[in-house]
């Protein structure tokens, strides 16, 4: 949950290094950064902050200079820290920034990494014996500079409690949802995705996006089956019916979800099924027979199985913690 009262957001804090991806700055900004009147809240889900180790960064190898930021004393207020990629991530963070980080990690506040932002976590020594991820580029690289942390090279991003580390800078996005739906509920984060019209939750890994041949003829689109899926998660559907209504065989089906979205059709059917369970709760649905029957999950105890994987919470944790009446302490 986030560590700001009801008067205070959520403070968000961005390093902002020399070299830094500035469209890894600009997801931070798009995520955490913008008002959001859409969703009917009395205030802001966080409050952002980009700050620099000097007055004037250049990123991008010098295409873009930033100026007017905060310096590195502002992550002292912060409830998250992000830390985007560089790309010379061979090359020693100065000890300012290295510091900053290990400040703010150790009197307890959230610590993120986008894309090769890992680098600088494991070079302050937050992630010695701890799991992580970075972009599968770098992956060599990593494992040699910090042989100390057990680096998960094939998932998007990898969530170490309080430390959190993203894959690339599209997987950037898939963390950063994951933490608002982790902060504030599946409704929340799914009005933040269609916002940003990008998946919520995306199955798989970096694998998918490991060089290799383009095939000659591409597969056909999956987005007209899953938008059908979606709207009969209720029903009771399988991977036959899927393959059926695609006119392929279930072998078949099975290869495309593997290539288009990294994940096998009945992963993805039960985490639409989690996610669909997860949006009854926050409205109010407290009968967890009727949101395992309508969220196609068939029976409350499937439902606490899943929604316990998905979530790491309970049913009934999940409802105390993002339900109408959200805000008493849970425990797990």
């Amino acid at each position: 949950m986030p560590q700001g009262s009801s008067q205070q957001p959520h403070r968000v804090a961005v390093i902002v290094d020399e070299g830094a991806n500035p469209f890894e700055v600009g997801v931070a900004t798009e995520l955490f950064g913008l008002p959001r009147p859409e969703l009917g809240l009395p205030g802001p889900l966080y409050e952002v902050t980009l700050c620099t180790p000097t007055r004037s960064v250049r990123m991008n190898h010098g295409f873009f200079a930033m100026t007017g930021t905060a310096d590195l004393d502002a992550v002292d207020a912060a409830d998250t820290l992000v830390v985007p990629g560089r790309p010379d991530n061979v090359v020693p963070r100065g000890p300012a920034v290295l510091d900053a980080i290990r400040r703010t990690h150790a009197r307890g506040a959230r610590v993120l990494s986008f894309c090769t932002g890992s680098f600088a976590l494991a070079e302050a020594g937050l992630l010695d014996g701890r799991r992580a991820t970075t972009h599968w580029m770098w992956a060599d690289a990593f494992r040699v500079l910090h042989p100390r942390v057990r680096l998960e090279p094939d998932v998007l991003f990898v969530d170490e409690g309080e430390i959190l580390t993203a894959a690339g800078s599209a997987a950037a996005l898939d963390l950063g949802l994951y933490v608002v739906r982790r902060d504030h509920g599946a409704e929340i984060a799914n009005a933040v995705s269609r916002r940003l019209a990008f998946a919520a939750h995306r199955d798989g890994g970096q694998r998918q996006f490991v060089e290799r041949p383009v095939p000659q003829i591409r597969d056909e689109s999956l987005a007209p089956l899953l938008a059908w899926a979606q709207e009969r998660l209720a029903d009771s559907l399988a991977v036959a019916d899927l393959a059926a209504r695609a006119a392929v065989s279930p072998a078949t089906l099975h290869r495309r979800f593997r290539s288009q979205l990294g994940t096998t059709p009945l992963a993805w059917l039960t985490a639409e099924r989690v996610t669909l369970a997860c949006r009854l709760i926050e409205r109010g649905e407290d009968r967890l027979d009727v949101v395992a029957r309508e969220s196609g999950l068939g029976t409350a105890a499937n439902l606490r199985v899943h929604v316990r994987r998905g979530t790491g919470l309970s049913p009934s944790a999940y409802r105390r913690r993002f339900g109408p009446a959200a805000g008493e302490p849970v425990v797990t």
